[in-house]
């Protein structure tokens, strides 16, 4: 009896902590996300507003492109002004929030950092054309739209919070399930933003490859996070702006569920006292794209290219009015500016084969960056052309913040004698240079070593006159039928027998520290992937080659391997400068067949299994840097951060084991001591490789199926440009942001006509070797400097100033003023004193600015 008794309480108490737990409320953020360059069908505002008014506990949350509105004001102003009148509302008691108002909806991991404030910055203020009162609030997003500098750029804007949820739409990736109710998201910089993350009890969803068992608010899930001690947790989905099913939650959905929007949630709902610490990593931040597939490789090209051009032909138009008072093209950059920003739209990079033939996401971007490209061009190259046969001028432009002495070329005017063309600077001396021989009779240029200040430019002049003989670089070919390419800094051996393979890297002046291998059975530079069609792995390493002096100094050396790989010819070009430490490496495969590369052949691809071929890197087309360098250590470079790897390896085969193995810029491979390194560079985003049994290499081509099945194929040749640079110490002290910059940025040689004279100028420049400048532009009469601290750890320093201004104020990326700063006049440039800590971004205002 006792033990009937005892069950029936048992029993009882079970089903009252049942009730109980049911009885308390959970939370689901519902909404749209897409817009008029994704998928926003006409109508679609109808649809939502009359939903809305159908709905009245039915509470949504947009991540609409803001272009959208342009065209839904003409084609249904009725629905838009009722939504109009929802978003006037606080979002924390209204019954609409606007969660993402990024132009394009970047992924923000793979583009800059500066693009990823313009992408806000845009955004914002296309948003607030139609809807003045919209506030900013929360930041969320169904896509991995996340990276780990944003919480900075974040609270600059304004937001108050965010989350790190996308349960509805993981194809390409999701963060790392981390945490309870709340967390306090930290950046590198150490900026917090308070933040929903995916939960530690988040988990994917089975039979599934692209939700978390958050996107539903399922029993199952909500009584997991009951237990995990979260007193209100919460799901998601965004809709795919199209879906005409009202609110998300059908059938057997936890209740009682309650909708609501993000800023009602965390001000109203959530437990701030137990919000967590999460130093987040860019490695928190879990993506897979397609990386290697040619398609996505050359449209982040073209976005790198237009990414870099932008920026520098802003500073170049401040510079100019600041010289003679130019003005500063507002429009056209902003015209610009829209057009790069849509080439970074996260339908870009995940599927660029969509679309009507030659309208595709990928046509769409190499149309897109064209624009910005021809933009930028036109502001950098207005100078005047007025050829001569005596003079003739060029001014040479410093985008950075520091004082540079580089190798560059001009193009020998027609008509003038190459073997009498050299090159002077302001003072008249004879400086170092080379003739570059082109195809035809005219296009022949002259490469010469430039010193230019900071922030500013030089003016150097053509003559015919002698060269100046100087130190050569030099390629010599050895008995045994090496190459040896020797630099002031370098003595780099190419193998002639096995497939023009790096042999030996030298570092002259590291104590001849060699950076190659020896003892790996993986060629330095040789290409090795896994051709399923022809039998499994092949390497360049073993073949035989062709090799050509291409360049032999005195300035330059260029040597040229001409091989084939799985019976497809490829060209690598080895390109060395006197006094340069980047050894320079440009890959070209000129594919004659759509060759299937990667783990296997995908015959039965399905969506919900979750081993694709293409996730897996190992067996991709690699370009392999065995490094001579023990107990090795990676670090990557991320939007407005450096990271300090933590994996083993890079390698994942399925989707529930996704790993960050981006380089958006550069890879460092440093050794156990942190005494040596060696950088790799990068033209575009993508992937690299790396393990503890697996050296340090770079993805060059996957071809086979991708995500929803899409066959990722070759079609016509490969190009990528990359970069080496061996240094001394960690990233750090090889100063490697600043050098990126220096590929990012390169000196530019603008036509300036015949000029008597000039004098060299620098209008913005810093003692600080660890800080970048992210951009400048006009405002008005007001110049905005904005400074990034990519290296220093000591955060104080000091910006010198070549023109006249009446103030300086630091100001936040929403226009607050955070900072009057003082000036000190008395110094024979007007100097500023800052603070800025590590991985920091500052704005800087100088006021009522003059020529």
């Amino acid at each position: 009896m006792q033990k009937k008794f005892l069950s029936l309480f048992v029993i009882i108490i079970f089903m009252i902590s049942k009730k109980v737990c049911y009885s308390q409320t959970a939370y689901f953020v519902d909404g749209f996300h897409g817009g008029v360059w994704g998928h926003y069908p006409n109508g679609y505002t109808s649809f939502i507003v009359d939903q809305l008014d159908k709905h009245p506990q039915w509470d949504i949350n947009l991540e609409i492109e803001p272009e959208t509105w342009d065209r839904e004001v003409m084609q249904d102003e009725g629905a838009y002004l009722k939504l109009k009148n929802l978003l006037q509302t606080q979002p924390s008691n209204g019954r609409v929030e606007y969660v993402n108002p990024a132009y394009a909806q970047s992924y923000t991991f793979n583009v800059s950092g500066e693009s990823n404030i313009r992408q806000f910055a845009y955004g914002i203020k296309k948003l607030r054309a139609h809807f003045p009162d919209i506030q900013f609030n929360t930041y969320s997003s169904e896509e991995p739209c996340f990276t780990s500098a944003l919480p900075q750029i974040l609270k600059s804007f304004g937001f108050k919070y965010a989350s790190l949820k996308n349960p509805n739409t993981c194809w390409g990736g999701y963060t790392r399930a981390f945490g309870g109710e709340l967390v306090n998201w930290i950046g590198p910089d150490g900026t917090s933003i308070l933040t929903v993350p995916r939960y530690e009890i988040e988990s994917l969803k089975g039979n599934s490859t692209w939700e978390t068992i958050a996107n539903e608010n399922s029993p199952k899930f909500i009584q997991s996070a009951f237990n995990y001690g979260i007193k209100s947790p919460v799901g998601m989905c965004l809709q795919d702006a199209g879906w005409k099913f009202g609110p998300w939650l059908k059938k057997d959905y936890y209740k009682p569920t309650k909708y609501v929007t993000w800023t009602n949630y965390f001000e109203n709902i959530a437990d701030h006292s137990k919000a967590t610490d999460w130093k987040f990593s860019q490695e928190d931040v879990q993506v897979s794209l397609v990386w290697g597939a040619q398609v996505l490789q050359k449209l982040a090209q073209e976005v790198r290219v237009s990414e870099n051009k932008i920026i520098q032909a802003e500073k170049i138009a401040v510079m100019k009015f600041l010289e003679n008072g130019s003005e500063f093209p507002v429009n056209a950059f902003d015209q610009a500016w829209r057009t790069l920003l849509l080439s970074q739209h996260h339908d870009c990079w995940i599927v660029p084969y969509n679309g009507k033939p030659g309208d595709t996401w990928a046509d769409k971007v190499k149309s897109w960056t064209s624009v910005t490209n021809q933009i930028s061009d036109s502001v950098i190259y207005d100078e005047a052309d007025n050829t001569g046969l005596s003079d003739k001028a060029f001014k040479i432009y410093n985008t950075t913040l520091n004082d540079r002495e580089e190798w560059i070329s001009v193009a020998i005017p027609k008509g003038w004698e190459t073997s009498k063309v050299a090159v002077v600077n302001e003072n008249d001396d004879l400086l170092s240079s080379q003739i570059i021989i082109g195809a035809g009779n005219n296009n022949h240029k002259l490469l010469f070593k430039a010193e230019v200040k900071a922030g500013g430019y030089n003016i150097f002049y053509l003559k015919n006159v002698k060269r100046a003989d100087f130190a050569e670089a030099k390629i010599q070919r050895l008995a045994n039928g090496d190459f040896l390419m020797e630099t002031d800094l370098y003595k780099l051996i190419v193998d002639g027998k096995n497939g023009g393979i790096i042999k030996h890297l030298i570092a002259k002046k590291l104590q001849n520290k060699e950076f190659v291998d020896q003892l790996s059975d993986k060629g330095f530079n040789a290409l090795q992937g896994y051709f399923y069609n022809k039998g499994g792995y092949r390497s360049t390493k073993n073949s035989t080659v062709q090799i050509d002096v291409v360049e032999n100094g005195p300035a330059r050396i260029s040597l040229s391997v001409k091989g084939k790989i799985a019976g497809e010819p490829f060209q690598q070009m080895i390109t060395l400068n006197q006094g340069q430490e980047r050894i320079d490496l440009q890959l070209n495969i000129d594919w004659k067949t759509n060759e299937g590369i990667g783990a296997y052949k995908e015959k039965n691809y399905q969506d919900t299994a979750y081993r694709k071929a293409f996730y897996n890197d190992k067996y991709k087309l690699l370009a392999m840097f065995p490094l001579n360098l023990k107990g090795q250590k990676v670090f990557k470079n991320a939007p407005y951060d450096v990271t300090e790897s933590k994996l083993k390896n890079t390698f994942f085969s399925s989707w529930d084991s996704i790993k960050n193995n981006i380089i958006l810029n550069w890879v460092d491979v440093v050794d156990e001591n942190s005494e040596y390194g060696c950088a790799l560079y990068t033209d575009h985003t993508t992937s690299y490789t790396h393990g503890e049994n697996f050296p340090l290499g770079l993805t060059i081509q996957y071809s086979g199926k991708g995500l929803w099945g899409r066959n990722y194929s070759i079609n016509g040749a490969t190009e990528i440009h990359y970069s080496l640079i061996p240094h001394k110490g960690d990233w750090r002290e090889a100063e490697l942001w600043k050098k990126g910059e220096l590929i990012n940025e390169p000196l530019l040689a603008v036509p300036a006509g015949n000029k008597e004279s000039a004098s060299p100028q620098s209008f913005f420049s810093s003692d600080k070797k660890g800080w970048v400048l992210s951009s400048s532009i006009l405002d008005g009469n007001d110049l905005l400097l904005r400074i990034f601290n990519a290296e220093g750890d000591d955060t104080k320093g000091s910006l010198k100033l070549g023109f006249q201004f009446s103030g300086a104020q630091l100001e936040e990326l929403n226009g607050e003023i955070k900072q009057t700063l003082g000036i000190d006049r008395k110094l024979p440039n007007n100097e500023i004193a800052i603070s800025i800590p590590k991985f920091a971004f500052r704005t800087i205002r100088f006021l009522n600015v003059k020529p």
